[in-house]
């Protein structure tokens, strides 16, 4: 996800959640006997479609207050959602899902089959442009529909009446089950996607919802909204919570000022933060499956950037410029890591040796820091681009940590060459993602965070013909990689991880992205916020469990 996502982040620098409670008072809510409490965002609030949701904060908000087929628990474990029962066929290529008679929507309507088919054949529709269509490839006719050769009811997904829900594969899809718990695959209702027309999800009162919460109070652009417990909620007896109150910050001092104040219960620490707080009880340092990384873009081929960026040269010479040790232990020193390449460190395993993949797929060239070296590549590469200078905008966040980081990048860049000049863009997260999903930047900080426990969630974003490949990198070799690996290779573990290092290895190899740091979010939080649950990959944040003690 486009942090991540994001993001899928895909939200630069954090779009972390910090749980607070309700302010102005002299004594906050978690240690009150009321079920309340206000958490922090660090980035906007994008939409609440969950055909176009791309982000972790959006996702966040939408898998508390919509639920699927399953409900993703702790260690991402898939946990009872809309689904009472499944059953899967021999060859893997079909699933019969028994849908709960009690679920309904924030209108009245009951949740049926028929929201679910509505659902996928919106986010599959060329006319939705969804950027998460691709995640429904290897569903029957998906890949044909998202390229408009086939019929938008051709999916491979029937209602079978109102509680029975049949999907039909093209292949078998070793994560299926987990993709469910995303969500771009919860239903939707057809009422009131149009009966809102081009305002769906674009407020908290032109949406519907299904899950354990409802939102009030998102007109679309303000910093602030809360989560209602939602009465109609099919196990509402197990949400405990009345309210969430979310607020946008984007200073982590004022964040830590809050908390000592005894204003809030968690904050997101930064930088120095972080040493001086490491000890306190209240200390908590949560690893995300997401990587920060700079893309290039190559798109415009017409432009002396574009050009210089389809340079493999001057490519290794920017990502060579920057020393991932002195920024994760000196810049942000928040208990993020060196990136050891694109996909994130314990995310999986291999099925044959149990080694890490980020070990298994271990390019050194491709985080290495050696200035020496990036100088000669960058003289080589504008030699032979025919070029002596390179004027780049670099984009991100307009948060404190996506600030910091474009200041080091620039800094680290300035240093290969007189000639070498940054200018640094710090927008919106909002902004951010529009402008990067247009190809608006010459190169942006961008960061990714694991849909599901597999490397392809990372790896797929890369093939050729990706909507989320916003720098147009473009490889056969990691094409075919991609293609075996949820193709002929698909049912057979050790092939399938081999395709999959081998595309690692090849965008590492090439250049594509310049990995920095995996990110890691470090909390203050009381011991009385309970039931909080957090996964590395997906949606980070279920509520459904939270309470107050």
């Amino acid at each position: 996800m486009n942090l991540k996502t994001a993001a899928k982040v895909t939200a630069v620098a954090g779009a972390s959640l910090l749980f607070l409670a309700a302010c102005g008072s002299k004594s906050n809510s978690a240690t009150s006997s009321k079920q309340t409490a206000t958490i922090t965002e660090k980035s906007e609030l994008p939409t609440m479609d969950l055909s176009k949701s791309t982000d972790v904060t959006s996702s966040n908000m939408l898998n508390n207050t919509n639920e699927g087929l399953y409900r993703l628990g702790k260690d991402s474990k898939v946990t009872p959602g809309i689904a009472k029962s499944t059953t899967v066929s021999k060859d893997g290529k079909t699933y019969t899902f028994t849908l709960r008679k009690n679920a309904k929507w924030s209108n009245g309507d009951k949740v049926t089959a028929k929201d679910f088919v509505y659902g996928w054949q919106r986010t599959v529709n060329p006319k939705t442009a969804s950027q998460y269509a691709y995640l429904y490839s290897g569903i029957k006719n998906a890949d044909e529909i998202s390229s408009g050769k086939k019929a938008v009811s051709s999916l491979g997904v029937k209602a079978d009446g109102d509680y029975k829900l049949t999907v039909s594969l093209d292949k078998p899809i070793p994560y299926f089950k987990k993709l469910m718990g995303f969500v771009n695959f919860f239903p939707q209702n057809e009422k009131a996607v149009k009966k809102y027309g081009s305002k769906y999800g674009t407020t908290s009162s032109d949406m519907v919802y299904n899950g354990p919460y409802t939102m009030t109070g998102w007109k679309g652009t303000n910093l602030t909204w809360s989560l209602k417990k939602n009465k109609d909620y099919w196990d509402a007896k197990n949400v405990k919570m009345s309210s969430i109150k979310f607020q946008v910050v984007k200073d982590a001092s004022t964040g830590l000022n809050l908390f000592n104040s005894n204003k809030v219960d968690d904050t997101i620490l930064s930088g120095t933060q972080v040493k001086s707080y490491k000890t306190n009880k209240n200390f908590k340092l949560r690893k995300t499956a997401s990587t920060f990384y700079v893309e290039f873009n190559q798109k415009d081929s017409n432009s002396d950037l574009a050009k210089a960026f389809q340079n493999k040269k001057i490519r290794q010479a920017l990502s060579m410029a920057i020393s991932r040790k002195q920024f994760v232990n000196d810049v942000l020193a928040d208990g993020s890591t060196e990136a050891k390449g694109y996909v994130s460190s314990d995310l999986a395993k291999s099925p044959t040796n149990n080694k890490d993949f980020a070990d298994d797929a271990y390019v050194a060239s491709g985080v290495e820091y050696n200035m020496t070296e990036a100088k000669k590549l960058l003289k080589e590469g504008l030699k032979e681009t025919g070029q002596s200078s390179l004027k780049i905008n670099l984009l991100s966040d307009d948060t404190d940590g996506a600030k910091k980081s474009t200041e080091y990048v620039q800094g680290q860049w300035q240093k290969l060459s007189s000639k070498v000049k940054v200018s640094n863009q710090n927008v919106p997260f909002k902004t951010r993602l529009q402008r990067s999903q247009n190809g608006n930047f010459d190169t942006v900080i961008s960061a990714w965070n694991a849909d599901f426990t597999d490397p392809i969630s990372f790896l797929s974003l890369f093939t050729s013909d990706n909507s989320y490949n916003n720098g147009k990198y473009n490889s056969s070799t990691y094409d075919t990689a991609i293609k075996n690996a949820t193709g002929k290779d698909a049912n057979n573990e050790t092939a399938r991880w081999n395709d999959m290092v081998t595309a690692e290895k090849t965008l590492m190899t090439d250049q594509g992205v310049a990995p920095i740091y995996q990110q890691a979010e470090a909390h203050l939080t009381r011991t009385s916020l309970k039931g909080i649950i957090y996964n590395t990959a997906g949606s980070q944040y279920n509520y459904k469990y939270m309470y107050v003690k």
